[in-house]
């Protein structure tokens, strides 16, 4: 029995051996079969619509997908249609800080003035704003960070309208105003035009036409950044030796909130992550830190490039912690013309009758004589 079914089994592999080669034959007709087909195929779209049909035919991967735009220089130059992104400050910070290492731009570039409105709210000076900026288009950017819960209701024929970035809450004198600056600094950053960046607040106002603060700013061989050795208890009296090595005492330095950066110090300012902590950590009520932490960290890093002075005009004169406000009352001719004469300061290393381009503080009910007296005192 068992040598019976030896000989089956080896008469079952003979045959499977002998069908083996028939089936590679059929299989190889077919493929020359299909091969002849195409080939005739292939003959008659040639002859038909020509030979870049059938290579359109043969290599559809070369082909953009429906519906989506081809790579170009664009995707990159061009600012965000909306400032509403998603990004968290790490990843926006990360974004804001790309830059192109070849100084030369491969477009037609028009450098713009980046004006970043740190509010609580409203802008009650917007329409003063609107008129400085008539006429000017292409020539600046704005940028308003105010309270998460604040939903602005500019018209859209505004400039204000949709130019609120993402934002977070700030305490005044801690860390979350200085990351409310730096938020918009940043998202200034992410238009390349953009290459001067000045911090405003709501109750500031313009002291000039758009046309003489584009060209001072322009011109200007420095960045306007207050930073000054105060050795007193308001000063160095704040400093904390914890700051150290990072920040010796003598590097310490006090100045104004209110800033006027080129595109090299902006992108410092957004990149820095070295004094950042020291400053978080060591520098809290009673040391304010946003009259801290940029003027000495720009001093330590770049402070040949600083005219250590504000662009901002605020008036001490009444004493206690903050400038005063100026209401209705307040704004006369005789004090216009003492925001704009009697000024005198270096500008790129000669001396200059024009120092401050910007005022602060002016609440809400100051706009209307504002209004009527800038065309006269102002020039816009």
């Amino acid at each position: 029995m068992e040598n019976g079914k030896d000989v089956a089994a080896v008469g079952n592999r003979t045959n499977q051996s002998r069908a083996l080669p028939k089936r590679l034959i059929q299989l190889l007709l077919l493929f020359l079969g299909l091969c002849f087909i195409f080939s005739v195929v292939s003959v008659y779209m040639i002859r038909l619509y020509g030979a870049k049909s059938i290579v359109a035919t043969l290599n559809p991967s070369l082909q953009a997908c429906a519906g989506e735009k081809p790579f170009s220089l664009d995707r990159w130059i061009k600012p965000p249609s909306d400032l509403l992104h998603s990004m968290a400050d790490q990843e926006l910070f990360w974004r804001a800080t790309m830059a192109p290492q070849i100084k030369k731009y491969p477009f037609d570039r028009v450098p713009k003035i980046a004006f970043m409105f740190l509010s609580k709210g409203p802008l009650p000076l917007a329409p003063l704003w609107e008129r400085f900026f008539k006429g000017h288009d292409g020539l600046y950017s704005i940028y308003v960070h105010s309270v998460p819960s604040f939903q602005a209701d500019f018209p859209k024929s505004s400039v204000f309208y949709g130019r609120q970035v993402p934002s977070q809450m700030t305490e005044w004198g801690k860390m979350s105003i200085c990351d409310a600056e730096k938020r918009l600094v940043a998202n200034a950053l992410l238009d390349i035009n953009n290459e001067w960046f000045v911090l405003l607040s709501e109750s500031c106002i313009p002291l000039y036409n758009f046309s003489v603060i584009y060209h001072y700013i322009s011109k200007s061989r420095y960045s306007f950044v207050s930073a000054f050795d105060d050795p007193g208890p308001f000063g160095r009296g704040r400093y904390n030796l914890g700051m150290a090595p990072e920040v010796n005492i003598t590097q310490w330095r006090k100045g104004s909130q209110w800033f006027e950066v080129n595109r090299k110090l902006a992108l410092s300012l957004v990149a820095d992550t070295k004094f950042y902590v020291k400053f978080e950590e060591f520098c809290r009520p009673a040391c304010y830190v946003d009259e801290h932490y940029f003027p000495t960290m720009l001093t330590i890093e770049a402070g040949d490039q600083l005219a250590n002075r504000s662009l901002t005009w605020v008036d001490w004169s009444r004493g206690g912690a903050h400038p005063a406000t100026f209401g209705a009352a307040d704004i006369t001719e005789q004090f216009m013309k003492r925001l704009i004469e009697d000024q005198t300061c270096m500008y790129n290393n000669q001396p200059s009758s024009i120092c401050n381009l910007f005022a602060r503080k002016f609440a809400p009910s100051s706009l209307e004589p504002l209004f009527l007296l800038a065309p006269k005192y102002l020039g816009y």
